[in-house]
C-alpha cells in the first residue's frame, strides 16, 4: 500500500497515511531506540478505508538503527 496506494486485501484505493511521531509520555507511533524521545524510529501506518487492513513501515535509513538495537532480543 505504501507505494501502490492499493489495498492488497480488497483492492480499494482509499488509503490514508498516519504519520509516525513520538508524543508525550510514551505516546505516539514509533520504535524506541534510546533513552530519549529523540532516539526513535517513526512508524508510518497505511490504513485501507475500504476494509480496515493496515500496514506499518519505517524509513529505510532507520532499518539499521532498529536492527542494531533489537537484533537478537527475540531469540529464545
Amino acid at each position: 500500500m505504501r507505494y501502490s496506494h492499493t489495498c492488497p486485501k480488497c483492492g480499494s484505493r482509499d488509503i490514508i497515511t498516519v504519520p509516525g511521531k513520538a508524543g508525550a509520555y510514551g505516546s505516539g507511533n514509533y520504535i524506541p531506540l534510546g533513552m530519549t524521545i529523540f532516539s526513535t524510529a517513526p512508524v508510518y501506518r497505511y490504513v485501507c478505508c475500504g476494509c480496515g487492513y493496515t500496514e506499518e513501515w519505517i524509513d529505510r535509513e532507520d532499518i539499521q538503527r532498529v536492527k542494531a538495537r533489537y537484533d537478537g532480543e527475540s531469540e529464545a
